[in-house]
C-alpha cells in the first residue's frame, strides 16, 4: 500500500535510546535523489511558479467563470439599456463666387473670388443660420416624458405596455406619447417646466407641483394670464402619466444644435468647396429634419446675400437714371438753341473725332465711378484693388484734359458746338447704358441661385453608440482580468503553507501529509460556547473506525509507521501533538492516530490536555468529567479518569471540568506522576494540547513527552507561524521531532509539487 505520508531519514550511524544503531528509513538512492532535487530547486523555480499560477486559476475556475459571466451579463444589459445615438450626414457644395455687377467685369480690377471654405464653415455654424433653424422647426420647445429610472429608453423603444401594477404612476411607458400643436410661452417664463398630467377626461397643467388649470385635447387653452397658450392635438397615455413641457432660451436651443453639428471639408480628391454636414442625436427623424433645415437655411441665406448685392446696385442705378434723363434733356436743348442762333455750323472730321473720343472717355469714367461705388462697399481706399481703379481713373482724366486742350485750339464757334454736342452724346450714351444695366439687374435678381448647392440630402449614416458588441467584449475582458487579478492577489496575500517543502525548508521534517477527507465533514460539528468569539470545530466520531479505507486514514497509518521508528529513539512512549494556532486539526489527528495504533494491537491512551477548550470526549459520546483537571486538582484518583472508548486497546482521559487556572494545574507534580504511571501501563500515550502560540500549556506538557509533533493546516498556517511555534517550544527545552501537514487538498496549483501525487487509493 502506498500512503500519503513522508518522514525524515535518520542520519547515518545515529543510535536510539537503547544505544543500538538505527538505520535510515530512506535508502541511499532516495537520499541522493532528494539532494539532487534540492540542488535543482532554483533552476526550476520559475517553471514551478508559472505552473502554480496556472494551477491557482484552475483552482478558482468557477469563481473566474462566474465573475466573467456577471460582467458579460452586465455589459449585455448595459448595451440593451443604453440610449442609441444615431448619426446623419448631408453634403453641400460651395461654388466659386460669381459677380452680378452690371458695370462690366469687376474681376478684371479686383480679381476672381476663390472659394473660402473656412468662412462658409463659420457661416454654417453661425447663430444666424442655426437661429433660423430653431425658429423654423421650433427646436426651443422640449417635450420630455417622466421616465422610469435606467430602463425608460428601453421600455419606450420596445413599446412595452404599462403593467397593471403601474396604473396611476406618472412614468411614461411604451406607445404613450404627447403631440403638441401649439405651445407659446412668455419670454419671462422660458426655462420653466410645465407638467402635463393625463386625466380620465382631458389633462391638467402643473407648475412647481401646483395646478394651474385643466384643458381638453384638441382645443387651444390659455393659462397664467395669457402668458401660456397650449394646444394639444393628441394625448395617448394612461391616466396619471406625465410629460414636461419647457421652452428653452433661444441661445440655449442654438447651442444645443451647434454642439451636435459638425462641418468637415470633404476628403482629398473631391472638388474644392465640398462640405459634409454631420449631426448626432437620439431621434432619427429629428436628426434628418434638423440637418436638412440647416442645409436649406444655408442655401437660402446664400441666395438672399447674392440677390441683396444685385438689389443694392439696382437701387443705385434707379437713382441715377432720372438725373441722367434731365441732364440729357438740358444738353439737347442747349445744343438746339445754339444752332438756332447761328443758323448752322458744320463740324469737320477733326471735331467729330474729338466728340467720339469724348464719348468714349466719359463712358469709361462713368463705369469707373460705378465700380468705385461698389468697391467702396467692400474695401478701403488703401486696398490694392481700389488703388488700381484710381490709377485707371486718373489716366482717363488726363486723356480728357489733353483732349480739351486740342478742342481749345479750334475756332470759337466749333469749340462751343463740340462741347454742346459732346454733352448730348455722352449723356445719351451713359443714359442708355444705365437703362440696359437696370434691365440686366432685374433679370439677374429674378434668377439669382447663389453659389451653394445641396448635393446629398440628410440620411441616417449609422449608429454611433452604443457599440453593443464592443461593450460585451470589453465587459467580458474586464470581468476576466478582474477575476484573475482577484484570484492572484488572494494567492499572493495568502501565507499558508501549500506543500511539505515549505515546512522542510524551515528545518522541520514532515512526517505525514494528510489529505482532506470528505467523510470527516459528517463527523465534525461547529459549536459556540458562551464567552467565545468564534465557533469551534468539534470531532464527534472516529474516521478510522467509520471509514478505515479513507485516504486520510491511510496517511495516518503512514504517520504511525514513522512514529514507530521515532519512538525507538525516544526516552519514553509519550507523544505530544500540538499546533501553532486553533482549528488546524490536532484533535482529528490525535483521535485517529490513537485509533490506528490500537488497531495495530498497541495499548493506547489518549489524553485531552486542553483544559480550556478540549472536546475529545464528544468523539466517544461521553461526559467531560471526571477528567484530567479533576485528577490534577485532587478531586479523584488516576484510575477514576481512565475510561474505555469501546474500541479494543483504546482508552481516553477527557479534560474534566473547565479549570480557572489550567497552567498552574499542569505544573503540579501530580502530572509527572501520572505520566510515569501511564507510560508503564500503556504502549502509547498520546497527549492533545492547546495551540502553542495561544497559551503556554503545551510547553508545560511537552517536558513530559519525548516526542513532539506540530500540526499545520494546508493554506492556513504561514511558515513563519510554524517557525515561531517551534522556537517557543525550543526555548522551553522541547525538541520538535517533526510536523504533520493536515487537510491537504488535491488542487491543480499543488499538483505539480513533489507531494502532490502521493495520495493514491488501493483496494
Amino acid at each position: 500500500m502506498f500512503t500519503g505520508c513522508c518522514w525524515r531519514p535518520l542520519a547515518s550511524g545515529q543510535t536510539g535510546s537503547d544505544g543500538q544503531p538505527r538505520h535510515s528509513i530512506y535508502p541511499s538512492a532516495a537520499v541522493e535523489l532528494m539532494n539532487e532535487i534540492s540542488q535543482n530547486q532554483d533552476t526550476q523555480e520559475t517553471t514551478v511558479d508559472l505552473g502554480r499560477l496556472f494551477g491557482v486559476m484552475l483552482d478558482h475556475k468557477w469563481l473566474i467563470i462566474i465573475i466573467t459571466l456577471l460582467f458579460a451579463g452586465f455589459g449585455y444589459v448595459q448595451g440593451q439599456l443604453a440610449t442609441p445615438i444615431y448619426q446623419a450626414d448631408a453634403l453641400v457644395q460651395v461654388e466659386r463666387r460669381s459677380s452680378v455687377s452690371p458695370f462690366g467685369n469687376v474681376d478684371t480690377v479686383i480679381g476672381v473670388d476663390a472659394v473660402s471654405t473656412p468662412a462658409e464653415v463659420q457661416i454654417l455654424q453661425s447663430r444666424m443660420v442655426l437661429g433660423q433653424v430653431v425658429d423654423r422647426l421650433e427646436r426651443d420647445v422640449i417635450i420630455q416624458p417622466v421616465e422610469l429610472p435606467y430602463i425608460a429608453n428601453f421600455v419606450q423603444r420596445r413599446g412595452i405596455a404599462r403593467p397593471a401594477f403601474m396604473k396611476g404612476q406618472p412614468h411614461v411607458w411604451g406607445n404613450e406619447f404627447l403631440d403638441v400643436a401649439r405651445f407659446e410661452l412668455a419670454d419671462n417664463r422660458r426655462g420653466q417646466r410645465i407638467v402635463v398630467e393625463r386625466l380620465a377626461e382631458g389633462y391638467q397643467l402643473l407648475l412647481n407641483d401646483v395646478p394651474i388649470g385643466t384643458g381638453q385635447v384638441g382645443q387651444a387653452e390659455r393659462y397664467l394670464d395669457d402668458e401660456l397658450t397650449l394646444h394639444i392635438a393628441r394625448f395617448e397615455a394612461a391616466p396619471g402619466a406625465r410629460f414636461q413641457l419647457m421652452k428653452q432660451h433661444r441661445t440655449s436651443a442654438i447651442g444645443n444644435i451647434g454642439s451636435r453639428l459638425q462641418v468637415r471639408e470633404a476628403t482629398i480628391g473631391t472638388p474644392a468647396g465640398m462640405l459634409r454636414l454631420i449631426m448626432t442625436g437620439e431621434d432619427p427623424t429629428e436628426l434628418t429634419r434638423t440637418l436638412d433645415a440647416v442645409a436649406e437655411t444655408f442655401l437660402t441665406q446664400n441666395v438672399e446675400r447674392q440677390s441683396a448685392q444685385a438689389q443694392q446696385s439696382l437701387e443705385f442705378l434707379e437713382e441715377q437714371a432720372p438725373e441722367l434723363r434731365t441732364q440729357l434733356t438740358e444738353s439737347e436743348q442747349n445744343l438746339n438753341e445754339y444752332r438756332a442762333g447761328l443758323d448752322s455750323v458744320d463740324l469737320d472730321s477733326e471735331s467729330q473725332a474729338a466728340i467720339q473720343r469724348y464719348i468714349e472717355l466719359e463712358t469709361r469714367l462713368n463705369e469707373l465711378e460705378f465700380q468705385e461705388a461698389e468697391l467702396a462697399q467692400r474695401y478701403t481706399p488703401s486696398h490694392p484693388s481700389y488703388q488700381a481703379l484710381l490709377r485707371q481713373r486718373r489716366q482717363i482724366e488726363q486723356d480728357r484734359a489733353e483732349l480739351n486742350q486740342r478742342v481749345n485750339q479750334l475756332p470759337a464757334a466749333q469749340q462751343e458746338v463740340v462741347r454742346l454736342r459732346r454733352d448730348v452724346d455722352v449723356t445719351q450714351a451713359i443714359y442708355v447704358n444705365v437703362l440696359n444695366k437696370i434691365q440686366e439687374l432685374e433679370v439677374a435678381r429674378a434668377g439669382t441661385i447663389g453659389n451653394v448647392r445641396i448635393i446629398d440630402r440628410a440620411v441616417i449614416s449609422g449608429l454611433v453608440s452604443p457599440n453593443r458588441n464592443r461593450m460585451l467584449i470589453l465587459a467580458t475582458l474586464l470581468g476576466l482580468v478582474l477575476s484573475v487579478g482577484l484570484v492572484l492577489i488572494r494567492e499572493l496575500l495568502r501565507r499558508g503553507v501549500t506543500s511539505p517543502e515549505q515546512i522542510e525548508a524551515a528545518g522541520i521534517p514532515v512526517y505525514a501529509t494528510i489529505p482532506l477527507s470528505s467523510a470527516q465533514s459528517s463527523l465534525t460539528k461547529r459549536i459556540r460556547r458562551k464567552g467565545l468569539r468564534q465557533a469551534k470545530s468539534v470531532v464527534t466520531g472516529i474516521l478510522a473506525e467509520r471509514e478505515p479505507a479513507d485516504l486520510s486514514v491511510e496517511a495516518i497509518r503512514g504517520l504511525r509507521t514513522s512514529l514507530h521508528f521515532a519512538l525507538l529513539e525516544g526516552c519514553n512512549n509519550r507523544i505530544m501533538i500540538t499546533g501553532s494556532s486553533p482549528e488546524v486539526g490536532k484533535s482529528f489527528v490525535s483521535i485517529n492516530l490513537a485509533s490506528v495504533f490500537a488497531q495495530a494491537g498497541k495499548q493506547v491512551l489518549l489524553i485531552d490536555a486542553d483544559l480550556r477548550r478540549g472536546y475529545l470526549h464528544r468523539a466517544f459520546d461521553m461526559d467531560a468529567s471526571p477528567g484530567l483537571s479533576d485528577y490534577l486538582s485532587g478531586q479523584c484518583e488516576l484510575a477514576d479518569i481512565i475510561r474505555p472508548t469501546g474500541i479494543d486497546n483504546y482508552h481516553v482521559i477527557s479534560r474534566g471540568r473547565v479549570a480557572p487556572n489550567p497552567s498552574e494545574l499542569l505544573m503540579q507534580s501530580r502530572l509527572a506522576e501520572a505520566m510515569a504511571a501511564l507510560s508503564d501501563r500503556f504502549d502509547i500515550v498520546l497527549v492533545d494540547t492547546p495551540p502553542m502560540l495561544a497559551v503556554t500549556d503545551a510547553s508545560v506538557v511537552g517536558k513530559h513527552c519525548d516526542t513532539t509533533l506540530l500540526v499545520a493546516r494546508f493554506e492556513k498556517n504561514p511558515v513563519r507561524e510554524i517557525k515561531a511555534a517551534r522556537r517557543r517550544l525550543e526555548d522551553n527545552g522541547i525538541s520538535v521531532r517533526g510536523a504533520v501537514l493536515n487537510a491537504v487538498e488535491r488542487k491543480p496549483s499543488t499538483a505539480s509539487g513533489h507531494y502532490g501525487y502521493y495520495h493514491y487509493q488501493y483496494r
